[in-house]
């Protein structure tokens, strides 16, 4: 509103840019629109970006789809829903595609927080495992420092380094 102001008053573009701390290309923009449409072109049309692609009809069923909770629409394995799990029901229900951060946001704006699935190898043998930490693992790891052994970093519990009563630099 204030650019349109000055062009009324037949600043240039260079100055209006100067006093308005914006570019020249802005200005220059400013006074198209200015010219064009009066200053209702200059009127602020809300947020830029794209609109969501879901009807608020849509919306609310996907809501209700995310409060069924993941295993309601095929995974089973663990309860957590996903960006990348979101954006397939989206796809089958409604015929839209979602990318991953465009499910992200979806999320949020439903109260969910995309969850990472716990992952856990399929050959994983927690006997053998166990086994393992006592046996082998025993012999690499090796005896550690001797009892009494000091350091000479401030941040260790044992070094005399830094204490009072101890050496000092």
């Amino acid at each position: 509103m204030q650019a349109a102001e000055l062009f009324e008053q037949m600043v240039k573009p260079s100055e209006v840019a100067r006093r308005l701390r914006v570019s020249l290309k802005w200005a220059y923009q400013w006074r198209q629109l200015w010219r064009d449409g009066g200053v209702q072109a200059l009127a602020f049309r809300g947020p830029s970006g794209s609109r969501c692609r879901l009807s608020p009809r849509c919306l609310e069923k996907l809501a209700a789809y995310l409060e069924q909770g993941p295993a309601a629409h095929g995974w089973v394995e663990d309860q957590v829903w996903t960006a990348s799990r979101v954006a397939t029901p989206i796809g089958r229900k409604f015929h839209v595609s979602y990318s991953v951060s465009g499910a992200t946001r979806l999320m949020h704006r439903f109260g969910f927080s995309p969850q990472v699935p716990a992952r856990r190898v399929a050959e994983h043998d927690e006997q053998a495992l166990s086994m393992w930490r006592e046996a082998t693992w025993t012999e690499v790891k090796g005896r550690g420092r001797p009892a009494g052994a000091t350091s000479a970093s401030k941040t260790k519990p044992g070094s005399p380094v830094g204490r009072p009563g101890g050496p000092h630099r």
